[in-house]
């Protein structure tokens, strides 16, 4: 959260019952930008944004939400400090599980959908949660709005880098369009990473392209679904920014367990990753903040639904 109090300056704390005791204040500026800390996970993902939904506090009909955090990224579709903007949020945990050492002969893991035979068929979407897709006027304002962002780097992320053969791992980092995987355990390695790249096409019909694993976004999106559902907010104005602070999986002949290890003792990847989530996500708030008369009647330029 440092990073986007910096530059929001909040002038006003409020407390709202309900959100964590480590954050249990929604803070917010002169300009009516206000910034919440939900906590980390699933279950203090839904919590934190169901109180604030609920509290009456705010009138949120015509607010604009960016749902922003680190995570994992793949090194084929981002570096280290990389900032993407989804289109799909997918559940992961949603799943059955096979252990490996005991899944059928030919499999390529254990996981597959629920009340389905195996890996490669698509479940019913019984939980209503498995798949959200974002607004695309509203992705596509993002996106032009960010792509010239001046993101930070540092030499300890630059030397690490180097050990990925292929761009874009160790070129530095960009803002991109790819989709985020849920789910609250923090798998790491390359046959994990293949079937977080496989799920995301199963459950987008082929259009949705992993990039990052983060463990909130299905949850708080999840929240804001029932709050739509009850008048309070609007889901076209909606966008989720993830930028990874590790690669999801190890370099060419390095231990699974060494990366997940090497990555944690770097210095630098917490903080540039989110600071970048700043620099990525600002030209949208200030974009909405200066022309409200404009964006408060919908995203300019989006077609009408």
């Amino acid at each position: 959260a440092a990073p986007w109090l910096d530059a929001l300056k909040p002038t006003q704390e409020i407390r709202v019952p309900g959100l964590s005791s480590d954050d249990p204040f929604v803070k917010c500026n002169a300009e009516a930008v206000c910034e919440m800390t939900t906590g980390m996970g699933h279950a203090n993902a839904a919590a934190s944004m169901m109180a604030v939904l609920y509290s009456g506090a705010f009138d949120l009909r015509r607010t604009y939400f960016i749902v922003a955090g680190i995570a994992g990224i793949d090194p084929k579709r981002g570096t280290l400090g990389s900032v993407a903007w989804a289109r799909y949020l997918v559940d992961s945990g949603i799943a059955h599980e096979i252990d490996a050492r005991e899944m059928p002969r030919g499999w390529q893991d254990g996981y597959f959908g629920i009340l389905t035979d195996g890996p490669g068929q698509v479940p019913k979407f019984d939980y209503r949660t498995e798949v959200f897709r974002l607004d695309e006027g509203l992705l596509k304002k993002a996106l032009s709005l960010s792509t010239s962002a001046v993101l930070e780097d540092s030499e300890d992320l630059r030397a690490y880098r180097r050990h990925y053969p292929e761009a874009p791992a160790n070129q530095p980092p960009t803002v991109i369009q790819c989709d985020t995987l849920a789910g609250d355990t923090w798998w790491s390695g390359n046959r994990l990473g293949e079937h977080a790249r496989q799920w995301t096409r199963l459950l987008t019909e082929g259009k949705g392209v992993y990039c990052t694993s983060q463990q909130e976004d299905n949850a708080t999106l999840n929240a804001l679904t029932r709050g739509s559902q009850s008048g309070l907010v609007d889901l076209k104005r909606i966008a989720v920014l993830r930028s990874g602070s590790d690669f999801d999986r190890p370099y060419p002949h390095q231990g699974v367990l060494d990366s997940m290890q090497a990555q944690r003792a770097l210095p630098g990847a917490v903080h540039v990753s989110a600071v970048n989530l700043v620099h990525a996500g600002m030209p949208l708030v200030e974009a909405i903040v200066q022309h409200w008369d404009v964006w408060q009647q919908g995203v300019p330029g989006a077609s009408a639904p």
